[in-house]
């Protein structure tokens, strides 16, 4: 009798204890048609509502193009002080703009600045038609892209966001080109920006400059805010990918229609206190790390470093101490030729109970070709001669 009032006492308990960890997410009274609140390190989903509902994002499209922008950055296809013209097309389009004129030109940073910041339509149709010759092969580069990313529930018609019927995405597939876009953190330098009263001056034809205010309040009223895009249209109504940073705990909130500005940035912020008062992230990996060495049959070295491909990361509740194990499985030995891009073994983090956490995948330091033959000889006569000594 004694031991089934315990067992019901420990099951009451434990039940107090789940409803106590869920009545804030609970407890939320929003406004808006879809919310999500996401742990950028681990991408644990913390809170989800409408997230798969498809919805007009207005400007928040803007990420895709940032995104595609910042991949064409670093693969070199365009450098930060090049020059991008101005067509009359981009120079026409209506909405929040930099007033571009048919004929200016300004840098690919400034271009940025004024996608980011000033959610600039003629900018954005700038950078598109820039970077794929026309908007139409550019937006068939947004769409490819989503589609790469898992976005299955989005269409892209244009790089900015006006409003389409056949332009919509989700809170969920949001999230994703938001979190790619992390993945370049230059992108926070040009975003950042709170505003500029002399933007542009005496680089275009409105040769006064562009007064330029970021309508992000997140990035300024809020600790650890750096990002990402909001968005307004009508038939949107208030949009935003917001994300914070503290003590390398990153969060990402998106709200999808939202009746106001207000609403909008109290939601976000909402969801991201929500996360930074319950937990925290438990740095793993990071990207690069190198993790042990491994010897190589027939290569060009006889030995390569292995690093951890991606960063990872444990997302765990505040006020309890986790202890994890990492356990590195990874053959003794590998045969040439290796390329950086090609798993060799996987790092196992596990709980002290030996429970399996999560994994990351091992790759090599480098690419490593397969030797010449005169390496093998080199090599061969190298050991002969220690072996002799």
């Amino acid at each position: 009798m004694r031991k089934k009032m315990l067992l019901m006492f420990l099951l009451s308990f434990m039940i107090v204890l789940f409803a106590a960890s869920h009545t804030l997410a609970q407890d939320f009274n929003f406004a808006s048609k879809a919310q999500l609140l996401i742990d950028t390190n681990s991408g644990k989903i913390l809170y989800e509502n409408n997230i798969h509902e498809k919805l007009y994002p207005a400007s928040v499209t803007k990420i895709m193009t940032m995104l595609l922008a910042m991949e064409a950055l670093e693969e070199g296809k365009v450098k930060a002080d090049e020059m991008i013209p101005v067509s009359e097309r981009a120079a026409g389009l209506g909405g929040s703009q930099i007033f571009l004129a048919p004929g200016d030109r300004i840098t690919f940073a400034e271009m940025m600045i004024g996608i980011g910041v000033g959610s600039a339509n003629d900018a954005s149709m700038a950078m598109a038609e820039f970077l794929a010759g026309s908007a139409e092969v550019f937006v068939e580069q947004m769409n490819k892209k989503a589609q790469e990313l898992g976005m299955t529930n989005t269409n892209f018609v244009n790089p900015h966001g006006l409003h389409d019927e056949n332009h919509y995405t989700t809170a969920f597939d949001i999230s994703l080109m938001s979190l790619e876009l992390l993945s370049h953190p230059k992108i926070h330098e040009w975003i950042t920006i709170w505003y500029d009263e002399e933007f542009l001056q005496g680089k275009i034809k409105k040769r006064e400059g562009v007064y330029l205010s970021n309508s992000n309040q997140i990035i300024r009223f809020y600790e650890g805010g750096d990002g990402l895009k909001t968005g307004f249209t009508r038939e949107a109504a208030n949009c935003i990918s917001a994300t914070a940073v503290r003590d390398g705990t990153r969060f990402l909130a998106v709200i999808l229609g939202a009746p106001g500005r207000p609403a909008l940035f109290a939601e976000a912020r909402t969801l991201l206190d929500y996360g930074f008062a319950n937990w925290r992230s438990l740095p793993v990996a990071e990207k690069g790390e190198v993790l042990g060495r491994v010897k190589v049959d027939k290569g060009s070295v006889e030995e390569i470093d292995f690093v951890a491909k991606e960063r990872y990361s444990l997302l765990v509740k505040k006020g309890t101490k986790e202890q994890v194990i990492h356990e590195i499985i990874i053959p003794e030995r590998l045969t040439a030729p290796l390329e950086t891009s090609t798993q060799i073994g996987t790092l196992l983090v596990k709980s002290a109970a030996g429970e399996e956490l999560g994994r990351v995948a091992l790759v090599p330091a480098a690419d490593v070709q397969r030797a010449s033959i005169i390496t093998f000889f080199r090599r061969f006569v190298g050991h002969w001669l220690r072996f002799g000594r």
